[in-house]
């Protein structure tokens, strides 16, 4: 029995090489990485640690995962291999059983983070992906990381681009930031679902920054942004009901770039507007009530060292604006000290100050040369929103952090971008 377990091992460490080198290998002949300007090294290199961020992903899911609540990846594994065997025993049933649910409501209660057949779908449609990757890696953890971490490089490389094109001559500072930012690199490389949700959102900007570009929506880029948006709508319909607002903001003001700031002022004027008035078009749209929901079921449901007290919302808008700085608090400015339990939130909250401190240099030297103010316009509404959406519904550090960590590259690549670290260099010298 040991001699059969030591091949087993042997053939999936040379199963796992083997793919290692052969994505290694179609990194660099992609033409969307290739043509992003990136060299071949620069590529493998990215790739390799994606992998690697991967791999300790899963270690930390192991050794750490019930200390931190890191059982998640491993979990969605398990599913996985399920769904695997019920892809070879019974066809049928994996291809029709991601559509039932036995939900009094059926298919309504789209916002509902319980007894929602969408909020389970999200869940679903993950684990139905990591079945498809155990064909090929035969049910082996770690070869489908490097699947994933292959796929989710779309989304990385596709910001790289937008960002590399809006800040000409910062190519190395551009790299840094999208690439190298710990929690982004951490949280998008292992095995749970803000990989493919940032691939999402980095598909629609993509689309919408170079259609607005090129003054035109290709076919091309009219798919992928169909593409991108359903992504995100089945993994986090949230997330989905907050990029559209921005895109469609950033969309009308493309046509009108002068006019950038006023239109996304006055159309988010107009969604909030609607966020709080359209239950009285219809009960179902009770936005506000819904968000109140998810925050009583984190708060109840979700226990952990890292939860936190907090005051609870009311489905109106005095309280909506109430919370406000507790929300922004809870998502820009936390891990504090005091939130430090395990190495996981150490590193959270090393790299929130290390964040501030960027901020400061911001505010004191900075450079304008983006092209395009209506992309920085998409990224602080954009970001705002998100931001204010995980603290008005959740009072758990260590689930913000993860959340979070998808929407940090579109405020914190532009900042760094803008810094000017010529002058700052120059200070320091004298």
């Amino acid at each position: 029995m040991a001699i059969i377990a030591g091949k087993t091992c042997c053939v999936e460490y040379l199963l796992f090489a083997g793919y290692l080198i052969l994505f290694a290998w179609l990194v660099t002949k992609v033409k969307f990485f290739t043509n992003s300007g990136l060299t071949k090294s620069q590529l493998i290199i990215i790739f390799l640690l994606k992998v690697l961020a991967g791999i300790f992903y899963g270690w930390i899911g192991i050794y750490y995962g019930g200390y931190a609540k890191m059982w998640d990846t491993w979990l969605f594994h398990a599913n996985g291999l399920y769904e695997y065997q019920l892809l070879q025993t019974d066809p049928q049933e994996y291809l029709v059983n991601i559509f039932r649910n036995g939900y009094e409501n059926g298919m309504s209660r789209f916002f509902e983070s319980t007894g929602s057949f969408w909020n389970d779908l999200k869940g679903n449609v993950f684990i139905k992906l990591l079945s498809l990757f155990n064909v090929l890696s035969f049910g082996n953890y770690y070869i489908n990381i490097i699947f994933y971490s292959f796929l989710t490089l779309f989304g990385a490389t596709a910001v790289f681009r937008v960002m590399n094109d809006a800040y000409p001559g910062k190519k190395l500072t551009i790299l840094l930031a999208t690439f190298m930012i710990p929690s982004f690199l951490y949280w998008t490389s292992g095995i749970h679902k803000e990989g493919l949700l940032f691939t999402g959102i980095a598909i629609c900007t993509y689309s919408v920054y170079f259609a607005g570009k090129n003054n035109r929506f290709s076919r091309k880029k009219v798919t992928a942004l169909i593409a991108g948006m359903l992504l995100v709508m089945l993994l986090r319909n949230f997330l989905a009901a907050l990029l559209v607002p921005a895109l469609f903001a950033w969309i009308i003001s493309n046509r009108y770039p002068e006019k950038g700031l006023r239109i996304f002022s006055t159309l988010y004027l107009l969604f909030i507007v609607f966020f709080f008035t359209a239950r009285y078009i219809d009960p179902a749209l009770d936005f506000p009530n819904s968000v109140v929901n998810k925050q009583h079921d984190f708060i109840h449901y979700t226990k952990g060292r890292t939860t936190v007290p907090i005051r609870e919302l009311e489905p109106t808008a005095i309280s909506f604006l109430i919370n406000i700085p507790q929300s922004l608090n809870l998502t820009m400015l936390r891990p504090a000290p005091g939130d430090v339990h395990h190495m996981l939130s150490l590193a959270a909250a090393v790299e929130i100050h290390i964040f501030l401190f960027l901020f400061l240099l911001f505010l004191w030297k900075r450079s304008n040369g983006v092209r395009s103010r209506n992309l920085l316009y998409f990224c602080i509404f954009f970001s705002t929103s998100v931001f204010l959406a995980i603290g008005y519904s959740n009072n758990n550090i260590g689930a913000i952090v993860r959340y979070r960590s998808i929407i940090m590259p579109f405020i914190l690549i532009p900042m760094i971008a803008s810094i000017d670290w010529n002058r700052i260099k120059e200070i320091l010298k004298n």
